[in-house]
């Protein structure tokens, strides 16, 4: 087992991993930019490096600096968390040549499913269903005009790396067709230094089902159930849960199967999601696999037992999988809010800083969060300062148990997305589980009115 881990990460999942590692009897080292200097990750870490200044690009993405920090603590193995460099194939090369273990997939299975063009060409072979698409990316507009007569309307344009919605054009009219590819190679460039796009039938209102995995070195593959994700903005998540009210038990077996197998296909080793789109016949469709850990993980942890973080460790120190597909039985209901500083109206981002932090506990709720009273939430990273995550026998004790722990929280200071979280609660269709990737457009500010009935509650 390991002796030393750092963890290349800020927030509250650095304080995660600390927490699975100070259980295991494992020392770590975190890293910190120059904004983060007196963050909680900072203060429970076994030790702590400075690695730049608070832009991401000479902090958090610096490979060479992360690298220092390892080999001067003495750090022998690196966990990434969600974010920054989780997915970076480099950052795993890098650790192997240095001889510290990264805590995730191999780096060439990391480069194979970082590829959306390509990973949608190693489901298709493993035997995972797929949307018709490009096979590979387009070469210009005339093949994108030549594919997308092929395919049919509606179409969506995705760029073959990154995520968050970045590099993606929904086409509804072939006219529009080479503007939309242009503006998305554009986007996807600046994004991901990558302008690779391929085109996909575009599949309106679906629902986002993504289920969770551990491999080990072993060949031992097991799925902890799915995690629905279709309450989302701007193909961010805002709400997850699990496991979906939808989907029937056969469902599930077999979506799980299919995935077991596929990333046996790929030697898939450690954590990684594999999210699908279902729609409103009951089919489902590969979306993409992302190779680390899930910001929304604890609500899989609830309804399972297991921890997934110190899954993670073990299975990167080369010991086998603690569970058999057998062992897991989902039990419950779990649901998680992200918790953001921002206005819940306009959505614009709300830093500054916090000068009152109350959430409180009680049965079924677990706060991931890395903000305290008189802490500063910085300017210069995402804006999400805690994860509520609450746990029923059912959905809606889980619901009733989110909306009592989101009313009596206090955060002052600044704006969060709690207003937003407290409408979506007590929304019919939410609470019928009546919901898709177009639910939150009814949240949306009304341009035309200049303000939105959240105002009401902000």
């Amino acid at each position: 087992m390991f002796k030393k881990i750092l963890i290349a990460n800020r927030g509250e999942i650095a304080l995660r991993v600390i927490c699975a590692c100070r259980e295991m009897g494992i020392k770590t080292v975190a890293v910190y930019s120059q904004a983060d200097e007196h963050s909680l990750h900072v203060r429970f870490a076994d030790e702590d490096v400075c690695i730049g200044p608070a832009r991401s690009a000479d902090s958090y993405l610096s490979v060479p600096a992360i690298i220092s920090a390892a080999e001067i603590t003495g750090a022998d193995a690196i966990h990434p968390g969600y974010g920054f460099l989780s997915e970076s194939a480099y950052l795993a090369e890098v650790c192997e040549a240095c001889h510290i273990k990264f805590i995730g997939p191999s780096p060439n299975v990391i480069r194979l499913l970082g590829d959306k063009a390509r990973a949608r060409r190693a489901m298709k072979k493993a035997g995972v269903p797929i949307l018709p698409g490009s096979d590979g990316p387009v070469r210009g507009e005339e093949d994108a005009i030549k594919i997308g007569k092929e395919l049919g309307l509606p179409l969506i344009v995705k760029a073959v790396a990154g995520g968050g919605g970045r590099g993606m054009r929904i086409v509804r009219t072939q006219e529009e067709l080479p503007k939309l590819v242009k503006a998305a190679m554009r986007e996807a460039e600046a994004a991901f230094g990558l302008g690779d796009v391929y085109l996909e039938r575009y599949v309106e209102a679906p629902r986002h089902i993504e289920i969770q995995i551990l491999g080990d070195h072993h060949g031992n593959v097991v799925h902890l159930g799915e995690r629905e994700c279709s309450v989302q903005r701007r193909h961010q998540k805002l709400i997850e849960e699990a496991p979906s009210a939808v989907l029937t038990n056969k469902q599930r077996h077999k979506l799980g199967a299919t995935v077991v197998e596929a990333a046996r296909a790929v030697e898939y080793s450690n954590a990684g999601t594999f999210e699908f789109l279902l729609d409103g016949t009951g089919n489902f469709y590969f979306l993409e696999v992302n190779t680390r850990l899930q910001v929304e993980h604890p609500v899989t942890e609830f309804v399972t037992g297991l921890d997934i973080v110190k899954e993670q460790i073990r299975v990167a120190a080369g010991e086998r999988l603690s569970v058999r597909q057998s062992d897991i039985e989902i039990r419950g209901h779990a649901m998680e809010c992200r918790v953001n500083a921002e206005d819940p109206v306009v959505f614009t981002p709300s830093p500054g800083l916090i000068t009152a932090y109350s959430v409180p506990g009680g049965p079924g709720v677990r706060i991931d969060s890395f903000v305290h009273s008189d802490c500063t939430v910085s300017p210069y990273y995402d804006s999400l300062i805690a994860k509520v995550i609450t746990y029923g026998r059912d959905r809606n004790e889980a619901i009733a148990r989110m909306k009592r722990t989101l009313e009596m929280t206090v955060i002052e200071g600044i704006k969060t997305s709690i207003p937003l979280h407290l409408r979506i609660l007590d929304d019919p269709d939410f609470l019928a589980a009546r919901i898709n990737t177009s639910f939150m457009e009814r949240f949306m500010p009304d341009k035309h009115a200049g303000k939105n009935k959240l105002a009401e509650s902000a």
